[in-house]
C-alpha cells in the first residue's frame, strides 16, 4: 500500500508530532491534579526522563503513544501499522520497546514504582481511575494518618 501523502507532506506531519505535553499526557496530568497529586515533569536525572514524577510516592509515570511504543491495541499494531518505509519504522519501534524495558528496569532497581499509561487508555476517565486506583488508595491512607 502506498502512502496517501507525498514524501514532503508526510515529513511535515511527522515533524509536528510532539514528545511532551501531548493530549494523552495532559489528560493524565489533569486527572492526577484533580485527585490532589502534585508532580514534577520530565526529570532528566531519571532513566527515560519520565513524563510525570511523584517524588512523595516514589512513583514515575510514562504516558506512551501506542504507535511509537508498539502497544498491542488497534492504534499500536492495527490500522496504523507502518505501510511504507517498513525497514525504518519497525526497527525504530523495536528499539523504543527495548529502551523502555531497560529504563523501567533501572527505575525499579532504584526503588521507583513505574506506571505505564497507554495513549488508548487515556480516552476514558474510568480507565485512569482503574490505573491509578492503588495510588489514590495510598494517598488517602497517608491523608488519614
Amino acid at each position: 500500500m502506498t502512502d496517501i501523502f507525498s514524501k514532503e507532506q508526510r515529513s511535515k506531519i511527522m515533524r509536528n508530532i510532539k514528545s511532551q505535553d501531548t493530549k494523552p499526557e495532559l489528560a493524565v496530568r489533569k486527572f492526577l491534579f484533580s485527585h490532589g497529586f502534585r508532580y514534577r515533569l520530565h526529570r532528566k536525572d531519571l532513566p527515560g526522563k519520565p513524563d510525570i514524577v511523584l517524588p512523595k510516592y516514589k512513583t514515575v509515570i510514562f504516558v506512551n503513544g501506542c504507535f511509537w511504543h508498539g502497544h498491542g491495541c488497534k492504534i499500536g499494531s492495527g490500522k496504523r501499522k507502518p505501510q511504507t518505509n517498513i525497514g525504518y519504522w519497525l526497527p525504530k519501534i523495536e528499539k523504543n520497546i527495548a529502551r523502555d524495558k531497560e529504563n523501567y528496569a533501572k527505575l525499579t532497581c532504584d526503588g521507583w514504582d513505574v506506571i505505564v499509561v497507554w495513549e488508548c487508555q487515556t480516552k476514558k476517565n474510568e480507565n485512569l481511575k482503574h490505573i491509578f486506583h492503588e495510588l489514590i488508595e495510598q494517598k488517602n491512607a497517608n491523608f488519614s494518618d
